[in-house]
């Protein structure tokens, strides 16, 4: 056997040997300017995927190679993103590329453990039934939470999800915000029905066609369900899922009503909001974002009124930021986030007369805390109402340090336990 083809096969023996090594999931996190991105590389025979938790995105398809030196080279196109890097003992020591960036990652076997000591455990000390609600022709599943002794006096409410489709949990990192408010509820005597959004678990279904008012219609026909057992129904709505009950409150179709980081201005601020926060992480200058803020704003207001994306001229954007604004826009122009775009319930604030308590997070950067609850404020001119801020809470209500969306996934309190008193009192205080 000559050399070259000697050097061949113990080089081939060498790939195969670590790519077995390899094999399974491989888990490191990123310091990204102060903040910890988790990752996960999952390796198999047939290649690999790329995992990034925090930012809800699972099974990126990548090529995985091995050069000539031994490093393992990874390559997920999709995000363009690369990383190499060399097994040593235990770990995979390394550089993970993207966007200029090039940033040192190391990873360790195993799968990243998620502590969710919220999350209720049995026994309880209540029950529950499953439910199936008609909404027109959808039939939406829930939990209906019964605290002991429940009769028709027993206050129950309805509890909505924000935006997206979610699970009757509202689910998100491995954390079930309403699973955990469903377990305090019924400790202190109040039951609840959650329940799956419209199509949740059916593929064949565009979640993108439906709007609000869907969703709207969905909690109603549950407010409905639940009238034939109880005698005084409220609405606990989360995010989009307290705007939802805000207009049902104005219909006069709740007994009372809890808002968490409840949109109240319009939807176009709201979106304009979040899209300017998550680039000032990027450090922008300000000029960058007023100009980029004002170019999105005067679009979205075209798209609300029924323009194609193809219609709008990007002359004012920043160039650095016109790639990224194109791509934003092709989102929104969806039903949905046309129909959101419209969306304003300032104007029916002063209908609602029931008592209301609208709560939110100082360091949410998803849904203002200071102009929503300020709107409500001075909107909620006909009924009892508490505003509650709650310093150093981000969008889910957990204690946070930035309030960005990466941080869910990273922080193991589910919901802030002052927060769940302060709802279950607020409740029991008005019956």
């Amino acid at each position: 056997m000559t050399t070259s083809r000697l050097f061949s096969t113990v080089f081939s023996i060498l790939v195969c040997l670590t790519a077995l090594a390899q094999e399974g999931a491989w888990t490191g996190k990123l310091d990204v300017q102060g903040m910890s991105l988790p990752l996960v590389f999952n390796f198999s025979a047939d290649g690999c995927t790329l995992d990034s938790p925090a930012q809800g995105v699972k099974g990126i398809k990548g090529e995985r190679t091995i050069t000539e030196e031994g490093k393992l080279r990874v390559m997920v196109a999709a995000v363009g993103v690369t990383f190499e890097g060399l097994m040593e003992g235990d770990s995979i020591k390394g550089l993970f590329l993207q966007g200029g960036l090039s940033l040192p990652l190391t990873l360790r076997k195993g799968m990243m453990q998620m502590r969710r000591p919220q999350t209720p455990v049995s026994p309880f000390p209540y029950t529950t039934e499953e439910v199936r609600v008609a909404s027109g022709n959808i039939v939406l599943s829930g939990t209906l939470t019964l605290p002991p002794n429940c009769n028709c006096n027993t206050p129950v409410v309805v509890m909505v999800t924000g935006s997206g489709q979610q699970n009757r949990d509202e689910e998100i990192f491995g954390h079930r915000p309403f699973a955990v408010l469903a377990d305090a509820l019924a400790r202190h005597g109040i039951a609840s029905l959650r329940y799956d959004d419209r199509g949740y678990g059916n593929a064949a279904l565009d979640f993108s066609s439906f709007t609000t008012d869907d969703f709207k219609d969905d909690a109603e026909a549950v407010i409905r369900y639940l009238r034939n057992r109880f005698s005084r129904v409220g609405v606990i709505g989360h995010s989009e899922g307290g705007t939802i009950a805000l207009m049902i409150a104005a219909e006069g179709k709740a007994d009372y009503v809890v808002t968490m980081a409840a949109m109240a201005v319009s939807g176009l601020q709201t979106l304009v909001s979040q899209h300017r926060a998550s680039l000032a992480q990027a450090f922008l200058p300000v000029t960058v974002l007023d100009a980029y803020s004002n170019a999105l704003s005067d679009a979205f207001g075209k798209l609300a009124n029924g323009a194609c994306v193809e219609d709008i001229d990007v002359g004012n954007v920043p160039a650095m930021l016109r790639e990224h604004f194109s791509k934003v826009l092709r989102q929104t122009s969806s039903p949905y986030m046309r129909h959101l775009l419209t969306i304003d319930v300032r104007p029916i604030l002063p209908k609602i007369v029931c008592p209301v308590l609208a709560m939110g997070g100082k360091k949410d950067t998803q849904v203002d805390c200071e102009a929503n609850l300020s709107a409500l404020h001075a909107g909620l001119s006909a009924c009892r109402h508490t505003i509650l801020p709650f310093d150093g809470l981000n969008h889910l209500f957990q204690h946070c340090t930035t309030g960005n969306y990466t941080e869910y996934q990273q922080i193991e309190e589910t919901m802030s336990v002052e927060v769940l008193d302060r709802i279950c009192l607020w409740i029991n205080d008005i019956r």
